[in-house]
């Protein structure tokens, strides 16, 4: 049985990998975001490098005590600007690698995703694949939200205003659909099904036939997912236009709040992530944040959301 939670489960508890710099503020605010929104714990996570690591780090115990401190510092002082109504715990975790650390405690803590920030250095809007988040979608069971820079301009309560489900025909599409449609129930959002079977047909294709395709596509699955969606929310298809991925994307309309969901790649090893290549073009172009949703789904191995709210003290 796989460690981590459902990639098609309703956030319970949320992983925010947390740094003291403007990419943690971002993807805190995500976090947040998504928190408030479904009403899920919030688990803010530093990652320090494990004590075996003594190539990099000193076995000077004071050394020790005192990175920990500043840790747990970092987290009371992140954990202050939330608000006070919102289910939050700070962890200070070590792991030979930040996106280690970060698949162990969405492990430890049943959460069913994982939200980190763009690398620095990026785009105001736009998510720079850093090494955390590189080695997370090429490798977490747990799904994995890529918070653009400058996401922290943007206020808790805003929510999330509509979610798009980029869905392909090939394999995936129908986890995808199921993870969509399960997080538009949680979050009460409305739901923007893409279909890019037009761009996925082979190159040469006759445009009207290729639009034809991707019309009943978009029909089908929009009328798969009204039959699960309870009323009152919105189900919406759109079929993406354009030469390439990323044309199609600067086509499109894109709501302040919005969040995208995508499919692993088919090369995905079961129940893990692996960025595809359609992915990683949409990603240079979106807006809005990313949730990249593992291939296949599982059973959860943890505890599900903690009842209560929590002290805000940092565990160890």
């Amino acid at each position: 049985m796989n460690a981590g939670a459902p990639a098609d489960a309703a956030p319970r508890r949320i992983v925010v990998g947390y740094t003291a710099n403007d990419s943690g503020a971002d993807a805190l605010a995500l976090a947040t975001r998504l928190a408030t929104a479904s009403e899920a714990q919030l688990d803010v996570v530093m990652v320090l490098p494990s004590e075996a690591r003594s190539s990099t780090v000193p076995s000077d115990v004071g050394y020790e005590r005192h990175l920990k401190a500043r840790s747990r510092s970092w987290l009371a002082e992140a954990s202050a600007s939330l608000d006070p109504d919102l289910v939050q715990s700070l962890h200070v975790r070590y792991a030979e690698s930040f996106a280690e650390g970060l698949i162990e405690s969405a492990h430890e803590f049943g959460a069913s995703l994982i939200v980190v920030g763009a690398a620095r250095g990026g785009i105001l809007g736009r998510s720079r694949i850093g090494s955390v988040a590189n080695e997370l979608l090429h490798s977490s069971d747990v799904p994995v939200a890529l918070a653009p820079a400058g996401s922290r301009e943007l206020a808790a309560s805003a929510g999330v205003s509509r979610i798009t489900a980029a869905l392909g025909s090939r394999p995936g599409a129908g986890v995808l659909l199921d993870a969509a449609v399960r997080l538009t129930k949680s979050l009460r959002a409305p739901l923007r099904l893409l279909s890019l079977v037009p761009i996925d047909l082979p190159s040469g294709m006759d445009e009207g036939l290729a639009e034809l395709t991707g019309t009943a596509h978009a029909d089908e699955v929009l009328a798969a997912a009204k039959r699960e969606l309870p009323a009152g929310i919105e189900a919406t298809a759109e079929v993406a236009t354009g030469d390439t991925i990323e044309a199609a994307v600067r086509s499109l309309s894109w709501h302040e709040g919005e969040i995208v969901l995508v499919a692993s790649s088919r090369l995905a090893t079961p129940s893990h992530l692996f960025l595809g290549s359609t992915a990683s073009k949409m990603l240079r172009e979106l807006p809005v944040p990313m949730i990249v949703v593992p291939r296949s789904t599982t059973e959860p191995r943890a505890n599900g959301r903690a009842a209560g709210r929590t002290t805000g003290k940092a565990s160890s």
